[in-house]
C-alpha cells in the first residue's frame, strides 16, 4: 500500500513505518510542521519516501493515517480534492490523553463513520468521549534497542520535552525534591536551564537534548529510569528505558499503571515513594539490574514491534474492506 501520514512524533513514526508498505511523507520547502519530512535524528528504512504538495495531486495513495485535525483538510486540499474517509480509507490516530473538561472531553473527530479511530493507550479510549466513531487501541511498539543497561551512573535519568512549558502535565513541579533523592540527568527538547528555573543546584540537575541513537546509550548509563509525569499520554522513552534493561521508578498515573508490571520497579502517587524506591537503586545497584532485567521482559512481551506491526495490519485492511 501507499499509505500517506505526517511526520509528527518520531517515536512512534520510527515503529510504524517498519511494516512492509511504502510510507509517503509530506515534505515543505521551510520543512515547518505539516512538511518535516523524513525523520534526521531517527533510522527509518528507504520506503519512506518524501513527498511534496504538488506531487501528492496526482500520487497514488491506498490509505491516510490522519494524526491532528487540521491534516483532514490538509489532506483533501493536497490530494486534489480526494477526501480521506471517502475516496480512500481514512484512520485517525490519537496520540494524547484528552486535555480540558476531563472525564468530558469530546474527541474533534467524535460521531463519524468515514474513519477508525485509534488509541494508542486504553486509557486513552476510556477517558476521551468519541461518540459513535469506531475505535480501536493499538498498543506501542518499540524498535528494541537492545539490552544496554549498566547502570553504573548512580543518577536517575529523566525524558521529557519542554518541561518549563508543560509544568505540572509533566511533574516538573516535583524533580526538586526528587533531585535530594538521586541526581538527575533530563533528557528532551528544551530543557536548557531546567536546574535554575525549579532552583535546583546544578550537580543535582544537568540536561541535555541527545539524538535517539545516543539518548539511548546515555540512558542505560543511569541506574534508574524516573518517570514523573502526572498526565499525558504513555511516554515512548519510559518503554524504551524498559526495553534497555533499565528498572522505572513513575507516579502511578495514566498508562503507566499497566505499562510496568510488579518487580520492573516502583509504582505510587506519593513522590515521598518515589524517592525511597529512587534511594533503594542508589544503593542497590544488584536490585537495580534485577529490577531492570524484568522490565525488559515485561516491555518484550506486551510493546514488541511484530504485535504492534500486526496490529496494525488488521487495523488497516478492515480499513479497506
Amino acid at each position: 500500500m501507499n499509505i500517506l501520514l505526517w511526520h509528527v512524533h518520531g517515536s512512534w513514526t520510527t515503529a510504524f513505518v517498519q511494516g512492509p508498505h511504502t510510507y509517503l511523507v509530506p515534505v515543505t520547502p521551510a520543512r515547518d510542521p505539516d512538511g518535516l519530512g523524513r525523520a534526521r535524528t531517527y533510522s527509518w528504512p528507504a520506503s519512506v519516501r518524501e513527498v511534496t504538495p504538488e506531487e501528492l495531486r496526482d500520487m497514488p495513495v491506498d490509505l491516510v493515517v490522519l494524526q491532528r485535525p487540521h491534516e483532514l483538510e490538509l489532506a483533501e486540499e493536497w490530494l486534489g480534492g480526494r477526501r480521506p474517509g471517502q475516496d480512500m480509507p481514512a484512520v485517525y490516530v490519537e496520540h494524547n490523553a484528552p486535555d480540558g473538561d476531563v472525564p468530558r472531553t469530546r474527541h474533534p473527530f467524535a460521531d463519524r463513520d468515514d474513519l477508525t479511530l485509534v488509541h494508542v493507550t486504553h486509557f486513552n479510549r476510556l477517558f476521551w468521549d468519541c461518540g459513535s466513531t469506531r475505535t480501536e487501541v493499538i498498543e506501542h511498539g518499540i524498535v528494541d534497542p537492545g539490552q544496554q543497561y549498566t547502570g553504573r551512573l548512580a543518577r536517575a535519568a529523566v525524558v521529557v520535552n519542554e518541561p518549563v512549558r508543560r509544568g505540572r502535565h509533566t511533574g516538573t513541579d516535583l524533580l526538586p525534591a526528587l533531585s535530594e533523592a538521586a541526581p538527575l540527568d533530563v533528557f528532551g527538547m528544551g530543557t536548557e536551564g531546567l536546574a535554575g528555573h525549579l532552583g535546583i543546584p546544578a550537580d543535582r540537575c544537568r540536561t541535555a537534548d541527545l539524538p535517539q541513537s545516543e539518548l539511548h546509550a546515555a540512558l542505560a548509563e543511569r541506574r534508574c529510569y524516573l518517570h514523573p509525569v502526572r498526565w499525558t499520554s504513555l511516554g515512548l522513552s519510559l518503554l524504551e528505558a524498559m526495553h534497555l534493561g533499565m528498572p522505572v521508578v513513575a507516579l502511578a498515573t495514566t498508562e503507566a499503571v499497566e505499562a510496568v508490571p510488579p518487580g520492573a520497579g516502583t509504582l505510587s502517587t506519593r513522590p515521598d515513594v518515589l524517592a525511597r524506591a529512587v534511594r533503594h537503586y542508589l544503593a542497590e545497584p544488584g536490585a537495580a539490574a534485577e529490577d531492570g532485567a524484568r522490565a525488559r521482559q515485561a516491555a518484550l512481551g506486551r510493546y514488541g514491534l511484530k504485535r504492534f506491526l500486526d496490529d496494525w495490519e488488521r487495523v488497516m485492511t478492515e480499513a479497506r474492506a
